[in-house]
């Protein structure tokens, strides 16, 4: 068998260099940097965002210091006759509506019962035009173990609404369990508070 003389030529390894993927992104996250560093000196008008940075700030004190010397002193022991016109007019017009309150008023207001103001709250489950609209509501919602009722307002310029309402409710928990069970039977509702007057 032949066998051959010839130098085979060196194999080099190639080495790598890192990924092409990596290195443009590397090159688009810098340009990014610098369109956008562009962009604000651009809008701002500024030379650049750094020039601030150079200058050493002084201590407060010192700057403190240096607008007294430059303020004129102010003679504190003569009044200042200013002859500004007040801003406000309440100033002078409120201590001419004050007046005193008698010893009878004091007593006929404390004998007056307060008017106590209870709140009521309903879960308004819809609002319909048509009257058969809420009633089929109020029988879904009889049909799930929820008493329901409907009540009709009229509304200017909109008509005659009939509201199918859940309720009255007084306690937040009650209201809570009530929306929660609701919500699970897939009835969107509304809070309604109802204030009542009893006097």
């Amino acid at each position: 068998m032949s066998r051959d003389y010839k130098p085979s030529p060196e194999r080099t390894k190639r080495t790598s260099k890192g990924s092409p993927f990596f290195s443009g992104l590397l090159v688009g996250f810098l340009l990014g940097v610098a369109a956008s560093l562009a962009v604000v000196m651009f809008i701002k008008g500024t030379d650049s965002p750094f020039t601030n940075l150079a200058k050493p700030n002084k201590p407060i004190s010192e700057k403190i210091a240096e607008t007294a010397k430059n303020q004129p002193e102010a003679n504190n022991n003569q009044p200042d006759n200013v002859d500004d016109k007040t801003r406000f007019d309440f100033y002078t017009i409120l201590p001419g509506t004050e007046r005193k309150v008698t010893p009878e008023e004091i007593k006929i207001k404390e004998e007056q019962p307060q008017a106590a103001v209870q709140s009521t709250y309903f879960l308004q489950v819809g609002a319909f035009t048509t009257e058969e609209d809420a009633d089929n509501m109020k029988a879904k919602l009889a049909l799930q173990g929820f008493e329901a009722l409907v009540q009709t307002a009229t509304i200017p310029d909109k008509g005659v609404w009939h509201r199918v309402r859940v309720g009255p409710l007084n306690n937040l928990d009650q209201i809570n369990k009530t929306k929660a069970e609701l919500a699970s039977n897939g009835f969107k509702t509304d809070l309604i508070k109802v204030n009542n007057e009893n006097q």
